[in-house]
């Protein structure tokens, strides 16, 4: 048994495949900048390593020359003097005296302490953060919630409304047809 299923197949309009050759091309040309921009990078970095090699072998120590180390102790003092211009001095020793006197003037002046608010020593709930963080969406909830209620409380009393008038013409059209019947009863009599 054979199933008739057709297939439809989208065929773009002229536009749209301009639209998409062009697009192709643009695609390409943004290729084609960002490799160029890649290559011109990489040569520069070639330049730099070639300039710091440079550096390298000029400001070598004349009398040793470059020399490669696979361990270097931690307490190597290079010979030549250019090597040690990175180094750290050597702490000297500071004025005690100074010192002291500048820590017991910020002695003297009064150190102020915050009143101690019980709240936040107090130990919070788990989920205090949470509670937090939800009751803007819950007031914004409730404002909508009492605005509902209102809307079908004022929904039920016209409904209300409309019951009780319909009921009094009820009663109406009943009391006229009582009525009615009460005159044709003493007509007859």
């Amino acid at each position: 048994m054979q199933d008739n299923v057709s297939v439809y197949f989208y065929r773009p309009t002229d536009t749209e495949v301009v639209r998409l050759f062009y697009l192709i091309l643009q695609m390409n040309e943004t290729v084609g900048k960002l490799e160029e921009e890649a290559l011109r990078r990489k040569e520069r970095l070639r330049q730099l390593a070639r300039k710091s090699a440079n550096q390298n072998e000029e400001t070598s120590c004349e009398n040793g020359g470059a020399r490669e180390f696979s361990d270097i102790p931690k307490n190597y003092q290079p010979e030549c003097t250019i090597l040690n211009e990175g180094s750290i001095e050597a702490a000297g020793v500071g004025d005690v005296q100074t010192e002291i006197t500048a820590q017991l003037e910020m002695m003297k002046t009064p150190i102020i302490i915050e009143d101690i608010d019980i709240v936040n020593l107090a130990p919070r709930k788990p989920d205090w953060d949470l509670k937090r963080d939800v009751s803007k969406k819950l007031e914004k909830l409730e404002r909508r919630t009492q605005k509902a209620i209102a809307e079908l409380i004022r929904e039920r009393l016209k409904e209300g409304q409309s019951q009780d008038i319909l009921q009094a013409v009820n009663v109406a059209s009943s009391a006229a047809s009582i009525a009615r019947n009460v005159v044709d009863q003493t007509d007859g009599d």
